[in-house]
């Protein structure tokens, strides 16, 4: 059987692991001490290591690399068993309240599963295991002393801590209103459910052996059957744990995004009024969201200093003549666009307007429509059409030297 088609079936669920990781590593940089945070990401790093290292290509390259004949066995079984505990650590992480009573759990299922995973390492030691074994390790050295009980170890352990999260889960599911997280948890409840299967199925491979059942080899149940439900389980449980961490994120991102790209043309505009230069600085690595209230809050600043050279006659007027032509979302888009660059003409000439002659607000006309208004900025033939259609309708449009555009009453 060659390696690299084996290899194939686990590089779906790795890169969907290492992408996770990716995308988690940010936030956990900025929030490592938050409990939540380290649990999603030592369950996405323990996941990731787990499908790195039991794919059988993975597996021959350790033995090589370290020399030593099956030493990727304690190796694997132990990135399996840590998996395990990061798992239930992060179920208990969610379903309870930061209290010393959840530091307590959390830190018994560490203990409990570093324990199994000394135990690991001794007993491999103490076995005597020459021959490389990639793809019937267990049912191989089911009978060697040590070997057996490591074997049966992690097995054990896995079902185990497979069957209390189920529990766990099950119990708590019907309490959770949370959509993402209920979808997460339906992903777990499958994934280990895969679980149970792939250990009951070794288990019964391994406990064959030890009878000496004679007349049905019931190898293939390790070999054959239980490495696909392990690939999966492993998925949709890794799957479950990412889902309500980037969920909301996956959700709110594109249009937190699209907003952000469409308002980029305004806040350029408006740094004329409010030079990016006064604003506190946020890395372009900042969280989206926090990025876009930066912009959002720039073009507010600039509004506010323009408001009192706003003229809303002006706006009203080129409304009219949009709105014959287009509908009302651009028509409100190119009728602020036309009173903004008015009013930043106004602004940039120092012309002074008098307590009163007009509004010094800026108004819901402009406020409501800024992605509209951004996107016909970048219509100047638009707007200078629309600008001379004004001029029929009452007003000399006059564009200054710097190309801004300065109204004046016919």
């Amino acid at each position: 059987m060659n390696l690299s088609e084996v290899h194939l079936p686990y590089a779906l669920p790795t890169v969907l692991l290492l992408a996770g990781l990716g995308a988690k590593f940010p936030t956990f940089v900025r929030s490592w001490r938050n409990p939540d945070a380290r649990a999603t990401w030592l369950v996405l790093l323990w996941a990731s290591g787990v499908f790195l290292s039991v794919a059988p290509a993975s597996i021959h390259a350790i033995n090589t690399v370290t020399g030593v004949p099956n030493f990727a066995a304690p190796w694997s079984y132990s990135l399996l068993t840590g998996f395990s505990g990061a798992c239930l650590a992060m179920i208990i992480t969610w379903r309870e309240e930061p209290s010393p009573r959840r530091r307590r759990r959390v830190r018994f299922v560490w203990a409990i599963h570093a324990g199994t995973i000394t135990a690991l390492w001794i007993t491999f030691v103490l076995a005597d295991v020459p021959e490389e074994r990639i793809y019937d390790l267990d049912t191989y050295y089911a009978t060697t002393p040590w070997m057996r009980e490591h074997i049966l170890l992690y097995l054990l352990e896995f079902l185990i801590s497979t069957l209390v999260a189920t529990y766990m889960i099950w119990t708590w599911i019907y309490q959770v209103g949370a959509r993402w997280l209920k979808t997460g948890l339906l992903f777990l409840q499958t994934g280990y459910a895969f679980g149970v299967v792939y250990a009951l199925a070794k288990l019964t491979a391994v406990a064959a052996r030890w009878t000496g059942t004679t007349g049905t080899d019931w190898d293939w149940l390790s070999t054959y059957l239980a490495p696909p439900f392990a690939i999966l389980g492993a998925t949709l449980v890794a799957v479950g744990f990412i889902l309500p961490v980037i969920g909301p994120f996956l959700q709110t991102w594109p249009r937190e995004q699209l907003a952000y790209w469409r308002l980029r043309s305004l806040a350029q505009v408006i740094d004329d009024v409010a030079p990016s230069a006064v604003r506190a600085r946020v890395s372009r690595f900042a969280p989206l969201d926090l990025r876009l209230l930066q912009r959002q809050q720039h073009i507010h600043d600039g509004l506010l200093r323009l408001a009192p050279h706003l003229d809303h006659e002006l706006y009203r007027r080129a409304y009219q003549a949009a709105s014959a032509r287009h509908d009302e979302a651009r028509a409100r888009g190119l009728a602020g666009a036309v009173a903004l660059r008015a009013a930043l003409g106004s602004y940039g000439n120092g012309a002074q307007r008098e307590p009163g002659e007009r509004p010094s607000h800026v108004g819901h006309d402009i406020t409501d429509h800024l992605e509209a208004i951004s996107r016909s900025l970048s219509r100047p033939r638009a707007l200078e059409d629309l600008h001379r259609r004004a001029v029929e309708a009452g007003f000399a449009v006059r564009p200054d030297r710097a190309g801004h555009i300065d109204e004046q009453k016919a």
